[in-house]
């Protein structure tokens, strides 16, 4: 008889047995080893710890955080905030981790928005644009990412000299020196209208799931890109034009025998990151590429006997039925960009980790340096991977 057509008063289940403290009994058995597991653990990090302070006691090395107000004397040539060789250890470590923020972000964006194109160009109908990206992403991810970035930065430090300067735009130029382009005059104003935006989008994002939600109520759709202009646009002109920030633009030009003003890539973050952005890509585009392929191809085939065009079936159907497939993969490529960004160090870039090694060579203080090192990583890492299960849940299908 099936369980679907038994009588439910013939179902019994089976009496829990009382544990007995037998090595027989397979419940003491399993307490038995994970106690013993956790107590070698313990034991192996108490012998770690009791040891390093030991062998530092015998050394007269000098352990603790004091070392942090200390001044630097360390000269850093890129900075995103103010920064002098007179500031204190725990500044030039800030300055260390913002340079890894600004590698790992922007790299992230660009290898995210050029691996998805190279992917789609991978399934290309047009031959010559399938073969040159099937080229790109063999001999890209075949080749070690350290001689890419070496091979990037003896390029850039093979150009011409800031007087003999490459200018593809007016305003923008390419040199010895790095890549210099026009930006504006940056002051507290534009802060706070950049952050008024970032609030805007996620109103506007959640605005959109409440429409969405209340149209798979009543079948009624409604516009979401009024309230989204409003949000993402108006608001931060608003917070701009109530604190009087200037619009004045900052276009670099030669004086002497280096250019002044507008906004400077230098050769060893320009390097870095079109290293590890082309590296990346290679890998999110067979990401892209697989995940695309996942979507059956009825869903193609409906579309076009609907008449849909190719762009707008790639974005509207397939694409969001790829995600699915593509965002748990590309969650660790995105780690790689972060943690690849640690080798900046072989081309002079100053990020968290060659800052720190200078910090600890200086004061000598080679643990609490690597914890650091550790602590950063380990939080731009988990960052990153709570932002992309959270977005993964969201994309993720709902059974009913």
């Amino acid at each position: 008889m099936s369980d679907a057509t038994a009588d439910p008063r013939f179902k019994r289940t089976a009496p829990k047995r009382p544990m007995k403290l037998s090595w027989s009994d397979e419940r003491v058995r399993a307490i038995f080893w994970q106690v013993l597991v956790v107590g070698i653990l313990v034991a192996i990090v108490w012998w770690l710890v009791t040891n390093t302070q030991r062998n530092l006691e015998i050394r007269r090395i000098a352990t603790g955080w004091g070392f942090l107000q200390r001044e630097a004397g360390l000269p850093i040539a890129e900075h995103m905030i103010d920064y002098s060789p007179t500031d204190n250890y725990l500044r030039a470590l800030m300055v260390g981790v913002l340079n890894t923020l600004k590698v790992a972000i922007v790299g992230i964006i660009l290898a995210t928005i050029l691996g998805t194109l190279i992917g789609i160009a991978r399934l290309s109908k047009n031959w010559l644009v399938s073969k040159i990206a099937g080229i790109y992403v063999e001999v890209i991810r075949d080749l070690p990412l350290l001689l890419q970035l070496l091979f990037w930065y003896t390029i850039l430090q093979g150009l011409p000299g800031p007087r003999q300067a490459i200018n593809p735009i007016d305003g923008v130029f390419l040199s010895n020196r790095g890549l210099l382009l026009p930006w504006i005059q940056w002051e507290g104003a534009h802060t706070a209208a950049l952050l008024a935006a970032l609030v805007g989008f996620v109103l506007t994002w959640m605005y959109s799931d409440l429409m969405r939600a209340k149209q798979m109520e009543d079948g009624q759709p409604r516009r979401i890109w009024p309230i989204g202009i409003l949000l993402i646009i108006g608001g931060p002109i608003a917070v701009w034009a109530l604190l009087g920030a200037p619009f004045t633009p900052d276009v670099p030009a030669l004086r002497g025998f280096n250019f002044r003003g507008g906004l400077v890539m230098s050769p060893e973050y320009f390097a870095l990151l079109v290293g590890l952005v082309t590296y990346t890509s290679g890998f999110i585009a067979e990401i892209v590429r697989a995940g695309i392929q996942s979507v059956h191809s009825g869903q193609w085939e409906a579309a076009q006997a609907l008449g849909l065009k190719p762009g707008v079936v790639l974005k509207q159907i397939v694409l969001p039925q790829a995600l699915r497939v593509i965002v748990p993969p590309m969650t660790s490529q995105y780690l790689n960009i972060t943690k690849n960004s640690s080798l900046a160090v072989a081309i002079g870039y100053q990020d968290i980790v060659s800052i720190a090694n200078t910090t600890l060579n200086q004061t000598g203080q080679a643990i609490e340096g690597i914890a650091i090192i550790m602590a950063v990583y380990l939080s731009i890492s988990l960052s990153i991977s709570l932002f992309m299960n959270w977005y993964n849940s969201k994309i993720a299908l709902v059974e009913r």
